[in-house]
């Protein structure tokens, strides 16, 4: 009965996590998902469910972690692991060697290597796949993309040279994609208000950072609130979007954030929350559809310095992805204030290798090319 309990227990916990965990479920000693024990997979199990559980057991610790110890010694054992995306990566090689033909799968696998920076590592997964499907139009754009982060402009310009003669509208939009980022890889940065916004449609987007186990806010989500409560002041008239939908004791980041700015001296009424988004990828996607339901032409984003050309990058693409989708223009004008997270303006300006490769893995992302094949954005 007790062990009737403990399962039960299990089986409601990954269901409100809404994680597909049931088949490793079935192998579990009932200890909380936040420690599963997961035992190897069963060679006398059909094809089908070794890889639905090997997917399973990558996501669950993308998303949670989980016991590494645990899974070096009953699912990957002889394989040193070093943090849960160690986990996630063998998972997806070892999926990888049980269907060697599931370019899905491949993909999933290079997707955790560039998670890790290891893009040598990657370049070959992609390889891989393009030697089996020389024109997959993704082998291609992906192996290009992370080739001119890697330094190589000549594998960048071979596989765009490909991809025109692959599908020639959609490469000359990823083209067009890519240099509208190394413009805003330029972009300077704000440590005040601009001046002369627009006073009308115009709106403040501060971006949510990860708020404590206990559901309290960090002092780097305190920083950019700041920022953004000046700007609140400076422009009265402006709306504020706070976004971020991770909870955390029942308390999503936009939650706390808007009790701060309120309990700060602004009116609620000029508040809108994005209660939904994970990442800075859903920060934009999900913040751009507010945008258009209330006709906003103008956005001021507010985040940490380390962090804005990212998120410029990825607001540029999903407005233009919402007009393209609506079939309109329009013509969305985004400016930044940051809070300085750099010792000086000129660090802050300086853009590294490691920021080059999550910016362009991101604006991929945002463009609808998800990271794991069927499982996550």
């Amino acid at each position: 009965m007790n062990q009737l309990r403990k399962s039960l227990c299990s089986v409601l916990v990954f269901i409100l996590c809404a994680i597909p965990f049931s088949s490793v479920l079935a192998q579990t000693t009932g200890t909380l998902p936040e420690n599963p024990s997961v035992t190897a997979l069963k060679n006398d199990e059909p094809t089908s469910k070794r890889i639905n559980q090997l997917e399973e057991i990558a996501m669950y610790y993308y998303w949670h972690g989980g016991d590494v110890k645990k899974a070096e010694e009953e699912i990957f054992q002889g394989i040193t692991l070093k943090g849960k995306y160690d986990v996630v990566e063998n998972a997806f090689l070892q999926a990888t060697l049980i269907d060697p033909h599931s370019l899905d799968l491949k993909f999933s696998l290079a997707s955790t290597q560039i998670i890790q920076k290891k893009i040598p590592e990657a370049l070959q997964t992609y390889k891989q796949i393009l030697n089996l499907d020389p024109r997959n139009f993704e082998g291609n754009l992906l192996y290009g993309v992370y080739s001119k982060v890697n330094g190589d402009e000549k594998a960048y310009d071979a596989s765009f040279s490909k991809l025109k003669n692959i599908d020639s509208k959609r490469a000359n939009e990823y083209t067009s994609k890519i240099s509208k980022t190394e413009k805003i890889l330029r972009e300077k940065f704000n440590t005040e208000p601009p001046a002369n916004l627009p006073s009308k449609d115009h709106a403040i987007v501060i971006l949510g950072y990860a708020l404590s186990e206990e559901g309290t806010m960090q002092p780097t989500l305190v920083e950019r609130l700041k920022v953004g409560l000046a700007a609140a002041k400076k422009y009265p008239n402006s709306k504020i979007i706070v976004t971020g939908g991770v909870p955390k004791k029942g308390i999503t980041e936009a939650d706390a954030m808007s009790k701060w700015l309120v309990d700060n001296g602004i009116a609620k009424e000029r508040i809108i929350m994005e209660k939904m988004s994970t990442d800075t990828v859903e920060n934009g996607l999900f913040t751009t559809a507010i945008l258009e339901k209330e006709n906003i032409k103008d956005v001021t984003l507010v985040t940490s310095a380390s962090h804005m050309r990212r998120a410029l990058t990825i607001f540029e693409e999903a407005s233009d992805f919402y007009d393209k989708m609506t079939g309109k223009k329009s013509k969305r004008n985004f400016t930044n204030i940051v809070y300085l997270d750099y010792p000086s303006l000129e660090e802050a300006h300086k853009v590294t290798k490691d920021e080059l490769l999550v910016i362009y893995r991101d604006l991929i992302r945002t463009s609808g090319i998800w990271q794991y094949p069927g499982l996550q954005r």
